[in-house]
């Protein structure tokens, strides 16, 4: 597992997948699962879909938003509150900034994997 310690730790793409367990989001965004667990009681943004005996299932979205509270967190410096109240605002540059270099991450792991297969 990534050392949640070291800040600037490149972060693996996000499977291509509906649904991660906590495991794999806490993998996903070297963020250990009882932190997981606190963060969905700090941040109203993060819903984990619930189902059988309570366990969570995050979707690709609630994957960006674990990283976007990680790096407010972590990288940013921004206590629990000034990390809720970015959230909210939605409009932050640096929310921007962290979605547009995931979504750029993506694209770039599925297009290895395609130029993979083609050269197969």
């Amino acid at each position: 597992m990534l050392d949640a310690t070291n800040s600037k730790t490149e972060l693996p793409p996000i499977p291509g997948k509906r649904y991660f367990t906590i495991g794999e989001v806490s993998e996903l965004c070297a963020v250990k699962p009882h932190v997981l667990r606190y963060w969905e009681q700090e941040f109203p943004q993060l819903k984990p879909v619930k189902r059988r005996g309570n366990r969570r299932y995050y979707q690709r979205h609630d994957v960006m938003i674990v990283r976007q509270i990680r790096s407010l967190l972590y990288e940013q410096g921004f206590t629990i509150g000034g990390a809720r109240q970015q959230l909210a605002a939605g409009d932050s540059p640096a929310a921007d900034r962290i979605q547009s270099h995931e979504i750029v991450k993506q694209m770039l792991s599925e297009l290895e994997d395609l130029l993979k297969v083609l050269k197969g």
